[in-house]
């Protein structure tokens, strides 16, 4: 209201989703006999009434986005708004703060990112089967580069599982957790922890290997668990983070 005409407010919400005949009765006069901005808004707060939980979410934050490519100035007072409702902002995408530490993501390599920012863009808009698809993907990308530089074969032809596993076998990652080890553990310790950090990296890529083959479709068509899907973005942005530092 502060920082936008009559006539911004009315495209931005409905850019977002809101039907803007509801508001074609409410016009700008320059008598001053039209409509005020507090009205326009207070008709918008309104129609939003009958929106589903999932709906006003999405609404939020495609008017988050709008707003932002028309006033970036206003970032920094977006984010503390979002993060009050559990949100946060990346490269002006609104994507949910459960998902992913932001830090992190700023590290990981450049396709695999897009893919898992991607991924949380389809979780926020309530695509889930999409969301499966774009985390399997940002694995994929790590795997099939590593398998390129160290001419492990064509990807093509192994399942997901096994391009994982294969991967992470040949960086040498155990080895390095071997050496990282190396401050006073045990042998037999070290050996223990190197196995079930083995299996459960396995299992991960299991996970969604399976997933993707029994939830995850084009048309969005086949039933899909929520909370599997949050794991699998989860287990692909640790594989993928594990793969990163040895892809050229």
């Amino acid at each position: 209201e502060e920082n936008f005409s009559f006539a911004e407010i009315k495209k931005i919400v409905a850019l977002s989703g809101l039907d803007r005949t509801v508001l074609k009765h409410l016009e700008q006069k320059k008598d001053f006999k039209g409509a005020s901005k507090g009205q326009l808004i207070n008709e918008i707060d309104k129609n939003l009434e009958v929106f589903s939980q999932e709906d006003k979410q999405h609404f939020l934050n495609i008017v988050t986005e709008e707003i932002l490519k028309r006033r970036n100035d206003l970032k920094n007072q977006l984010e503390e708004y979002l993060k009050r409702l559990g949100w946060q902002l990346y490269n002006n995408t609104v994507i949910p703060i459960e998902i992913f530490d932001l830090s992190e993501l700023q590290e990981l390599d450049e396709t695999s990112h897009k893919d898992l920012i991607k991924a949380a863009q389809r979780y926020r808009d309530g695509d889930l089967s999409g969301t499966l698809a774009s985390a399997c993907s940002s694995v994929d990308s790590a795997t099939y580069k590593i398998y390129n530089q160290y001419s492990l074969g064509d990807p093509e032809k192994a399942s997901f599982q096994e391009k994982c596993n294969k991967t992470i076998e040949k960086i040498g990652f155990f080895e390095d957790i071997d050496t990282l080890l190396d401050i006073g553990w045990n042998e037999k310790d070290i050996k223990l922890l190197r196995k079930n950090l083995k299996g459960s990296l396995n299992q991960m890529a299991f996970v969604m290997q399976t997933l993707r083959a029994k939830m995850s479709d084009v048309h969005g068509t086949k039933k899909v668990l929520k909370p599997l899907v949050l794991d699998s973005l989860k287990y692909a942005q640790i594989l993928v983070r594990m793969m990163t530092k040895n892809i050229k």
